[in-house]
């Protein structure tokens, strides 16, 4: 039998799913319609915040919570390689696209590689890094090898 923890987060996603809610204040409403009266603002704002929700535009073009396709942020568990888009250069800096809420946890496994690695250091926003190399003649070799950390996750 579900608990009443795994109602609420099946009645969120479902929510979500919608795409109809602008507000938080809007998803209590609708969740508390659903009998969980117990809910506030501050708990689905966590929620949001864990299952990596986000704000966009919805097919009639109202701002409105979703979540993402990769079903959710990404955690310690999730496998790398998984969340490893894609890895290029421009002659300079080595990018990383991730996949939402993602660049962070991979950016700091990133930053435990030294110069010797050929990473100098990196900077990291919600699905882009930015890596900058130790030697920018080497960067296709660098670029490399950090492609293949992912490989053999």
């Amino acid at each position: 039998m579900a608990s009443k923890q795994d109602e609420l987060i099946k009645a969120f996603r479902e929510i979500l799913k919608g795409e109809s809610f602008g507000s938080q204040g809007e998803i209590v409403d609708a969740l508390k319609e659903q009998g969980f009266d117990n809910i506030s603002q501050s708990k689905v704002s966590r929620m949001l915040s864990k299952f990596g929700a986000v704000r966009t535009r919805n097919a009639r073009g109202e701002m409105v919570y979703c979540l993402p396709p990769e079903l959710g942020m990404p955690t310690a568990k999730s496998p790398l390689k998984q969340l490893v888009l894609d890895i290029i250069h421009n002659n300079v800096m080595i990018i990383i696209r991730t996949s939402p809420g993602a660049a962070q946890l991979i950016a700091r496994l990133l930053d435990s590689l030294s110069p010797s690695d050929g990473v100098l250091g990196t900077i990291a926003g919600d699905d882009t890094i930015f890596i900058a190399p130790a030697d920018v003649t080497r960067i296709e070799e660098t670029r490399k090898r950090v492609e293949d950390l992912f490989e053999n996750v």
